[in-house]
C-alpha cells in the first residue's frame, strides 16, 4: 500500500497549495463594498415608488429594510439563548 497523499486523495482541501479568487483580501473587500452599495441603493430606492400598504407602518421610509435587519438580529439573539437551553453535554452520546 502506498503512503503517497496523491494516491489517497489526501492532498485535496484548503492547504493543497492552490489559490482561489476569494483567497485574496482585495477581492473579499470588493465584494463586501459592492454588497454595501447594493443595500444602500435598495434602501434609497424605497423612496421612489408607490406603496400599497395595509398597515400605517409599512408606509414609513425604509420600513422593510429596518424590519428585516431587526428581525435578523432578534433571530440571532434568540438562537443564542435557545442554544443554552437545548445544548447537550459533550459526552451525551457516549456510553
Amino acid at each position: 500500500m502506498s503512503d503517497d497523499p496523491e494516491v489517497h486523495g489526501m492532498n485535496d482541501g484548503p492547504n493543497d497549495g492552490r489559490r482561489y479568487w476569494l483567497d485574496e483580501p482585495r477581492n473579499v473587500r470588493t465584494i463586501y463594498r459592492a454588497l454595501i452599495v447594493v443595500c444602500v441603493l435598495l434602501f434609497v430606492a424605497d423612496a421612489f415608488y408607490h406603496k400599497h400598504v395595509q398597515l400605517a407602518a409599512e408606509a414609513w421610509f425604509g420600513f422593510y429594510g429596518i424590519f428585516g435587519f431587526v428581525a435578523c438580529v432578534a433571530l440571532v439573539l434568540i438562537a443564542k439563548e435557545l442554544r443554552k437551553l437545548l445544548m447537550r453535554d459533550e459526552s451525551f452520546y457516549d456510553d
